[in-house]
């Protein structure tokens, strides 16, 4: 189709530039960004301008890739202070959850496909379990990029409970599809063979995590390069080696990079903001190509056949088989309260995970791949449609919805190696019957007023500097408790401390 590189170059160009457009223009509309970038890969395929992408093996490998950089990513994003609390839960979701899912899922398909006969759909056991474990892992990155776009925040710690959980569940999903994929090749495979794999993969892939994670922190710290820009190079690669080394040796990949990135994440490292801006960047650069390749790859009128069996498999997933899942994964946890599970239940979005996972059977020639990828790919765009675009009013019918953290004022970090603590505060009349100018205020020794915010505007104080009422200032000190004490008999009760 294509006569020479530049023609490649332009398209994808566009192909990115109309992404970015549509994924702005979607989150107006409460859209997941997901549905967006399919939808746009949909656009230029087979059935639209006519591109011709048709090699699961490529779409695959596109998604190890995006999703190593991924769950790297979102293992470092995560706060081990905030998934603490709620860890046994998270990792119950994630995998207890996984497994009730597969098996409530795919009991369904097979009572479905034995009753519905040649009709539709016609599978055994095995294939139909392994319809169902495709789909198993959600993706709640989606959700989050709604409720923040919106300014929703939860109670609960419900966010960090679907985040643990969305950013661990796919390596059991990723087992099942494989362990499943092997029996029906086999014909039968040994139970116990089938468990112990399963231990051996999770444990093999949490150690490597660990140990590289540990490891990466160690060598970003001393290997001392003059050139800042080569830091985030330098991750990326220790990113693909943890996933690709884990893999070989028999462990899970997916799990490895993302507790490896968890552990680098709450550890300090040098340049740890840079490196953080640029992951976050190149995060989002991997969804966009993961997310079109997939677009590329479905033919939109192979979907039509699969209709009527992809909205009731859909329908039972989100109205029975995520609910009950969760209900009873819960039920040893009493800080979850019935409209939590609810909601919980709720945001079990379908994502790229599983249309990447249902492309392994494509891969190994599995009888009926290719109705089990168009299913998963009409099931994804379901959930996206129904649940995705109702995230935001849920919480709200179900009274989760939480005052928003504040924001700082001036958006400043200092560098992890400067020990000193940074806060920010707002003058009230209390405060200001202490005196209206800086110099008045009694703050301890080595405190310096670096910047006032007024009405927008910022500028450096001096000490006779007449201060305002809802003036908000930026402190600095390297006695925080001092400081504290200072604020305590100014009167001052709005403010936020940051500390090294």
């Amino acid at each position: 189709m294509f006569h020479n590189a530049e023609e490649v170059l332009l398209i994808a160009s566009v192909i990115l530039f109309l992404s970015i457009f549509a994924g702005k223009a979607g989150f107006r509309f409460g859209l997941p960004t997901l549905l967006i970038f399919l939808g746009v890969g949909m656009l230029f395929g087979s059935d639209g301008f006519g591109i011709q992408f048709n090699d699961p093996s490529i779409a695959q490998f596109i998604g190890m890739l995006a999703l190593s950089i991924i769950l790297f990513s979102g293992g470092m994003d995560t706060k081990i202070s905030e998934i603490k609390p709620i860890a046994a839960q998270g990792v119950v979701l994630a995998t207890v959850g996984v497994l009730a899912t597969t098996f409530i899922t795919g009991g369904f398909i097979y009572w479905m496909s034995s009753l519905l006969g040649d009709h539709y759909l016609r599978m055994s056991l095995p294939e139909s379990l392994l319809l169902a474990a495709v789909m198993s892992s959600t993706d709640s990155a989606s959700v989050f990029s709604i409720l923040r776009s919106k300014g929703v925040y939860l109670k609960e710690r419900l966010r960090p409970t679907l985040e643990l959980e969305s950013g661990s569940n796919d390596p059991m999903a990723y087992m099942l599809t494989l362990l499943l994929i092997t029996y029906i090749q086999m014909g039968g495979m040994n139970i116990g063979e089938a468990i112990f794999s399963l231990v051996v993969q999770l444990g093999l892939g949490a150690l490597a995590g660990f140990v590289l994670g540990k490891l990466t922190v160690v060598i970003m710290n001393r290997i001392n390069i003059d050139n800042a820009s080569l830091y985030p190079i330098l991750l990326m690669a220790i990113t693909f080696f943890t996933f690709a080394a884990t893999t070989l040796c028999k462990g899970n990949g997916y799990l490895a990079v993302y507790i490896a990135g968890l552990v680098v994440g709450n550890s300090k490292i040098i340049h740890k903001k840079s490196i953080g801006t640029f992951f976050d960047g190149f995060t989002w650069l991997w969804q966009i190509v993961m997310f079109l390749a997939l677009g590329l790859l479905v033919n939109p009128h192979e979907l039509l056949p699969v209709a009527p069996i992809g909205l009731t498999v859909g329908v039972f997933m989100i109205l029975f088989a995520r609910p009950i899942s969760v209900f009873l994964c819960l039920i040893p946890f009493r800080n979850f309260t019935t409209k939590a599970k609810l909601y919980i239940s709720w945001v079990g979005l379908r994502g790229a995970v599983p249309i990447i996972f249902a492309t392994y059977p494509l891969i190994a020639g599995i009888e009926g791949a290719s109705i089990i990828f168009n299913v998963v790919f009409f099931i994804t765009i379901l959930s996206l449609l129904i649940q995705g675009t109702t995230v935001t009013q849920a919480a709200k019918w179900l009274g989760l919805v939480d005052e928003p953290e504040r924001k700082d004022a001036f958006g400043i970090d200092l560098p992890e190696e400067i020990k000193s603590a940074m806060s920010e505060i707002e003058i009230t009349p209390a405060v200001l019957t202490h005196g209206n100018k800086l110099m008045q205020l009694t703050l301890p020794d080595h405190t310096l007023a670096v910047m006032v915010k007024r009405n927008g505007r910022y500028f450096i104080p001096k000490g006779n500097t007449e201060l305002q009422e809802n003036d908000k200032l930026l402190m600095i000190s390297d006695n925080d408790d001092a400081l504290l004490q200072a604020y305590e008999s100014l009167g001052i009760t709005d403010y936020t401390m940051k500390k090294n």
